[in-house]
């Protein structure tokens, strides 16, 4: 598919400073997850319960206010919408910070979840990027995002030792206060809007959404993800210490895993893309979990077998955490990306929240064993589920801007469009003043432009 040209100036500039602004957030969030098990056992009314369900609060309301919040800052603009956010995420890591109790630390979690800016923030770095570009722009937010988790699992176990776990909490208040900063004084002030059905979620659309079947299986496969990943931070660190690995050292465990991970993502990635080979890969990346767990089964007591295990666990969540959103983008109608990825990010979270609180409850009275049998058989009924996905990987999605049209000259941009070499859909939007296409490799963007610039 042939390209324009590269990222402008600005856009280089939204890339970087929104990619920051994600990531300082999403560490805020991470860097708790290897700690908050072995480091609150001073807090009163620490149970496994509550140690599962300060892991995963944030979840809940994340999940319930995703979409709302991408909405309001529709109606009220991105900037005011995003400060507020990272204002009530500050809040609530302060009032983490100063809990002496682990009921203060879970309500300090929730309100962390109220700051729900992921779809603003996205919505901001369509709003400033070229149709065209857009792609990068999303890229490199993403990678920013990956990085900062596979930070936060150093960081956490590191900087834990020194600060401790309130001064964690304090660092991730200073964190959302320095992305405030930046999205006040250094990310420009967006003059247009990009089209809705590109960035937020539109409410006439998500009972659609919900009935779809191919998306269904995408959005349950992310809701079990993150389940699985939360539940095994409330009994791993607590494994790691059982067999003799001590709480101050886990550090030197968790990123080398994370890195040697994805030394071994990385081709899986290129195969699937040069042998089309996408889904097979990706319920191999499931049985790449299965077998980590089946591993931390068989033997929990022995550190080297942990270790193993967690490369191998690590190995498949990189890649379908890489993936999921992919297959998303092109399963999804037309004009209607918006609305899959905020149901998609409701239920990433919700599998966050889930996973913490049920993981901590079966832990608590039935113990780890019991915990990695219930991951493990959702994990297979993920792997069945699998088995009636689609996907054409050759598909992508492109979102051309137009000039004010009426019906008529809407159906003949439509027409022309549609005739176009390498299109496989396409709608108009009038009221959107946008053109939503799926288009594979054949397809020349350039072509497009000049035929959307002459209707």
């Amino acid at each position: 598919m042939a390209t324009v040209e590269k990222l402008s100036k600005l856009e280089k500039k939204v890339a970087l400073s929104l990619a920051s602004v994600f990531g300082f957030r999403m560490m805020g969030l991470f860097i708790i997850l290897p700690v908050l098990a072995t480091y609150s056992q001073h807090l009163t009314g620490v149970t496994p319960f509550w140690i599962g369900l300060a892991i995963g609060a944030y979840g809940f309301t994340q999940a319930l206010l995703q979409i709302p919040m991408g909405i309001l800052s529709d109606k009220y603009g991105r900037k005011p919408v995003i400060i507020a956010g990272l204002l009530v995420f500050a809040l609530g890591s302060i009032i983490a910070a100063m809990a002496d109790s682990i009921y203060g630390v879970v309500a300090g979690r929730i309100l962390q979840g109220m700051g729900a800016v992921s779809s603003a923030i996205l919505a901001m770095a369509a709003d400033l990027s070229r149709d065209e570009q857009r792609v990068k722009v999303m890229a490199t937010i993403g990678a920013c995002i990956g990085f900062s988790f596979a930070l936060s699992l150093f960081l956490g176990s590191y900087l834990v030792q020194i600060i401790g776990l309130s001064g964690l909490f304090l660092m991730t208040a200073a964190l959302a206060l320095i992305s405030l900063g930046i999205v006040a004084w250094v990310v420009p002030t967006p003059m247009t809007k990009a089209p809705v059905g590109d960035t937020v979620a539109a409410p006439e659309k998500i009972k659609d959404m919900l009935r779809n079947p191919q998306l269904l299986r995408l959005n349950f496969g992310i809701f079990v993800l993150h389940l699985l990943l939360t539940a095994l931070f409330v009994v791993l660190p607590m494994a790691f210490v059982d067999a003799g690995f001590a709480r101050e050292a886990h550090w030197k465990l968790y990123f080398p895993a994370f890195v040697a991970s994805l030394l071994f993502m990385v081709p899986m990635v290129l195969m699937a893309v040069k042998y089309k080979a996408m889904l097979p890969l990706f319920r191999f990346a499931i049985m790449l979990l299965f077998t980590a767990l089946m591993w931390m089964l068989y033997d929990t007591q022995n550190i080297i077998s942990l270790t193993g295990a967690t490369i191998v666990f690590f190995t498949g969540f990189n890649y379908l955490e890489a993936s999921l959103p992919s297959l998303i983008s092109k399963t999804c109608p037309v004009g209607a990306k918006g609305s899959a990825m905020g149901i998609y990010s409701s239920c990433q979270f919700l599998g966050a929240f889930f996973g913490g609180l049920l993981a901590g409850a079966i832990y608590q009275y039935f113990g780890v064993h019991t915990v990695l049998q219930c991951i493990a058989l959702l994990l297979l009924c993920w792997l069945v589920i699998t088995q009636g996905m689609k996907s054409d990987a050759t598909l992508k999605s492109c979102t051309l801007t137009t000039s004010t049209l009426d019906k008529r000259a809407a159906q003949h941009m439509l027409e022309q469009l549609n005739q176009l070499t390498g299109v496989a859909e396409a709608i108009v939007v009038p009221s959107e003043k946008a053109a939503y296409l799926k288009v594979n490799e054949q397809f020349d963007i350039r072509k497009a432009q000049a035929l959307v610039g002459s209707c």
